[in-house]
């Protein structure tokens, strides 16, 4: 099935892209990776309960049906995939499938599946699982498809990409494709295509999503909601078991609350502190702080189906409106950078060469005016509810942009939700403007700039949230996915990115740094460029 050559090109592909986006982490092997610190033996790292203090709580539980950060931090937990990400890179190691072929025009995939592995509910994993969990994705006519939406399957367009999902024998499935895929091995890495219990699914219906049931190093305990969620150690894992004998992801909204918690004791690990606060914990002999660049930006997002957004000089206007210098400093400190790009900066084809829009109320005022707006107009500005590494306090910023379109002759009126109905309503189109932002799932530049931006992606519900449907462009990020060459993919990202500066559906405002603190004997957590919190090889030092 699958020729030397095509081989090269593929591990070669995926090489390039761990390069450019491990900021640095270092070479880890397909086995655990366990921390430098040295203990007497491998048994005193069994055991003890670990609180992960973060911003916001999960919408649901079911990878498939979810799409943002809070969600996948307890989904990570409880399920497993075909393959995986290497902890703390984006280097792809088995998982589930224990090996694969790809044909020489790379339109199959097989893969060969471990034996043995149980679900929490004892039942066990195999190929017509793997069918089920994707298919209830692929197929309209599949029982499960009705307790969708599965927004991150329609996002990637995934129903055109994948022709059919065959289970060969009990522990061999097959992926038929349309076309051809590049990133398709790191898709399968995702959490949308975690592995779930067909059982529990068929059992709970939409409740799924409240009663999760995978393969991981955690099984499900409870949930109460805007307060925890517990996990507790898989006795009966299929790889080494986990050394935590519980996890409580606990819900504080305020940093400054999380921080408090942290110093206290209460929490162990604190997610998205306040950059003003971390000279301080950087100073504090009781707290670490781990950071790396984010493979992340935080924008702002025009409805370009709605007046006067559909209107290019009016969102060129915006970006000459908007002081992201102001809006970094006052968020962000030291923890921020610009963006100009849809991609980040430690992204491979990131076109650097793009010269950002400056701030310039005066050629903001000029185009508003050019557009039929000299004396300006409303409209809405959506706020983000919660903390997230592009936007560590998304009201704030909103606060600031709204002083600065006030300079132009636009009042713009903040709108915030629950971070549930906030997503909801701006991937059916509710809002006129509104921030969001992302972190890379899977190391390629697709992952953004198809999900982001393509107009299939602007399918309600969407990814793309400005709603940009431009052929050109879309022409080219096409083409780019079905390349295996990645010289010419960069060709095609960075020409791809020229046509969204000009257009500027977006405000593109930050790229930020991640910072995770925690107390000293919370030992080998690793940040992940793909913003994963794994906790599988996480242990406390007694």
């Amino acid at each position: 099935m699958m020729k030397k050559s095509f081989l090269l090109l593929f591990v070669l592909l995926l090489t390039i892209s761990m390069v450019f986006l491990s900021c640095g982490a270092e070479e880890e092997s397909a086995e655990e990776v366990e921390s430098e610190e040295t203990v007497d033996t491998e048994e005193d790292k069994y055991g003890g309960v670990l609180v992960f203090g973060r911003g916001g709580d999960s919408v649901g539980l079911d990878p498939a049906r979810e799409t943002d950060g809070e969600c996948f931090y307890a989904a990570e937990q409880i399920f497993d995939n075909l393959v995986e990400f290497v902890n703390g890179t984006t280097e792809i190691q088995p998982a589930l499938a224990k090996s694969w072929e790809v044909s020489d025009d790379g339109l199959t995939f097989t893969f060969h599946l471990e034996e043995g592995v149980e679900f929490h509910d004892g039942t066990p994993f195999n190929a017509d699982a793997v069918v089920f969990s994707l298919g209830r994705q692929l197929w309209e006519d599949h029982p499960a498809h009705q307790y969708g939406p599965y927004k991150y399957w329609g996002y990637m367009d995934m129903s055109n990409i994948v022709d059919d999902i065959v289970a060969v024998d009990e522990y061999t499935v097959r992926f038929d494709l349309k076309k051809r895929e590049a990133p398709f091995l790191a898709n399968l890495a995702m959490d949308f295509a975690a592995m779930v219990s067909p059982t529990a699914v068929e059992k709970y219906g939409k409740d799924f999503k409240s009663n999760p049931v995978g393969t991981g190093p955690f099984k499900f305990v409870s949930w109460q909601k805007d307060d925890n969620i517990v996990v507790e150690r898989n006795e009966n894992y299929w790889r080494r078991k986990a050394y935590l004998d519980r996890l409580i992801l606990k819900v504080i909204p305020d940093p400054t609350a999380r921080y408090l918690a942290l110093q206290k004791g209460e929490i162990d690990v604190m997610d998205f502190p306040s950059p003003e606060d971390l000279d301080e914990m950087k100073a504090d002999p009781d707290i670490k702080v781990i950071q790396q660049p984010g493979l992340n930006v935080g924008y702002l997002a025009m409805n370009t189906q709605k007046e006067p957004f559909d209107n290019k000089l009016v969102r060129q206007a915006f970006n000459y409106a908007i002081n992201k210098e102001e809006i970094i400093d006052a968020v962000f400190g030291n923890a921020g950078t610009p963006a100009k790009n849809p991609l980040p900066p430690t992204m491979w084809s990131y076109n650097d060469s793009i010269d950002p829009y400056p701030y310039d109320p005066e050629k903001a005022k000029e185009l508003l005016a050019e557009a039929g707006y000299p004396d300006g107009f409303k409209t809405d500005l959506w706020a983000m509810p919660v903390a997230r590494p592009y936007f560590p306090d998304g009201r704030r910023v909103a606060e600031i942009m709204q002083a600065q379109l006030k300079e132009v002759g636009v009042e713009a009126e903040i709108v915030s939700y629950d971070w549930g109905t906030y997503l909801d309503r701006t991937d059916s189109g509710e809002h006129q403007t509104a921030l969001l932002g992302w972190t890379g799932d899977n190391g390629d530049p697709d992952n953004f700039l198809f999900v982001l931006l393509s107009i299939p992606a602007a399918e309600v519900p969407a990814g793309n949230i400005a709603f940009w449907k431009n052929e050109e462009f879309n022409d080219l990020i096409e083409e780019a996915k079905q390349t295996f060459d990645t010289e010419r993919r960069t060709e095609l990202y960075m020409e791809a990115q020229e046509i969204f500066h000009e257009e500027a559906p977006w405000v593109p405002v930050a790229h930020s740094i991640v910072s995770e603190p925690m107390k000293p004997y919370v030992m080998n957590f690793k940040l992940s460029p793909v913003g994963k919190r794994v906790f599988y090889s996480v242990w406390i030092d007694k």
